[in-house]
């Protein structure tokens, strides 16, 4: 049997980091990148399209992303679309999942305990649903299957293994051990947006890219389930966009056109959306300004912010002037209860608000 997975596409997103008419276009996007995975499930020929939830925000769902989602998954029938709501589309009365006429091929899995999908004789996939936003309860608590036979999971969850920050939220936490506990052969999942191929469970990742840094191989995962319920998985990139993060070294540059020339030498050839951040050492002459930057024509949309920026000011020299700015030095760097980092902080803003520059953020 041969499934194709995939999750977190998250249809309307807001796109708070863009700009108005590029949030739009990026929303666009999202629902081209849902069409090419169900053109992909039918080149595929697969036994069923699973989605392991936040297909789209609830929040935020046009008057008409309910019919789109309709016809587009009723372009396949009648191969089975499986569907588990996650947080983000929750299942609850005023949820598309809810509120729509589904073609018969269509299963929205209703409870947040597992319930059963018959795919085909001796293969069960067992699915379960967020009912709210968030308190997701273990959907694998408790849980064991009750028929013999292969069974697979479809779920939005939080496999406990995969987080890296304390602060992060557990939405249907859950113990990789608990599969094969529950007498499953293997998840498949829905939640972290980084993938995951883990012997027991499946992360595919978020199929079109949602925000900067993302990293990975990522998209609908070819799912193919031996007898024996071992699984051979194969990552199909679908993205209807392209983000890029770019770090741009300004070490040496003596004028602005100059930054603006590392700049473009660095995003030569991209196109999409990019996230520049601007790093080095520039002259003190130099007035590194944002927004000043030209965006190459190429790009749809970019965000520039300053990273580990300074400004080469000699202290040393500085600190001989029988000047203002040169008793500031002296004054700062006698100051034994500053740290090295903060010494620096306070003494590059100060030179620069004694230069008369405005662009004291940049240190």
């Amino acid at each position: 049997m041969r499934l194709l997975l995939f999750s977190d596409l998250h249809l309307e997103t807001g796109f708070a980091w863009a700009p108005v008419g590029v949030g739009a276009a990026r929303r666009d996007a999202l629902r081209e990148c849902l069409r090419r995975i169900v053109a992909l499930a039918a080149s595929l020929k697969v036994d069923a399209l699973c989605c392991g939830g936040d297909l789209y925000e609830h929040d935020r769902y046009r008057a008409d992303t309910g019919a789109f989602l309709r016809s587009t998954f009723a372009e396949v029938d009648p191969m089975p679309v499986l569907l588990a709501p996650g947080n983000h589309d929750w299942l609850g009365p005023g949820s598309i999942y809810a509120r729509e006429r589904w073609s018969p091929n269509v299963h929205v899995f209703p409870e947040q305990r597992p319930t059963a999908f018959p795919l085909a004789d001796g293969l069960t996939v067992w699915g379960a649903a967020h009912h709210s936003p968030r308190n997701a309860p273990n959907p694998l608590e408790a849980f064991r299957v009750d028929r013999g036979g292969v069974h697979l999971a479809l779920f939005h969850g939080s496999e406990q293994g995969g987080f890296e920050r304390s602060d992060e939220v557990r939405h249907a936490p859950f113990r990789a051990a608990q599969i094969g506990e529950a007498g499953l052969q293997h998840a498949l999942l829905g939640h972290f947006h980084t993938p995951r191929a883990a012997p027991d469970h499946t992360y595919p990742g978020n199929p079109d890219p949602l925000t900067f840094g993302e990293a990975g191989v990522r998209g609908p995962v070819l799912v193919t389930v031996g007898a024996d319920g071992s699984v051979a998985r194969e990552w199909h990139p679908v993205a209807v966009s392209s983000v890029h993060d770019v770090d741009v070294d300004l070490s040496g540059a003596g004028h602005a056109e100059a930054v603006q020339d590392l700049v473009d030498e660095a995003l030569h050839g991209l196109s999409g959306t990019a996230r520049v951040t601007l790093r080095g050492e520039v002259s003190p002459d130099v007035a590194v300004e944002p927004a000043r930057l030209r965006r190459p024509a190429a790009l749809d949309a970019w965000v520039v912010r300053v990273g580990d920026l300074a400004y080469a000011y000699d202290l040393v020299a500085l600190a001989q002037e029988q000047t203002v700015r040169g008793q500031f030095v002296r004054d700062v760097q006698a100051d034994l209860e500053l740290d090295e980092g903060l010494r620096r902080r306070i003494l590059i803003t100060g030179l620069r608000a004694l230069d008369g520059r405005d662009d004291l953020a940049v240190i």
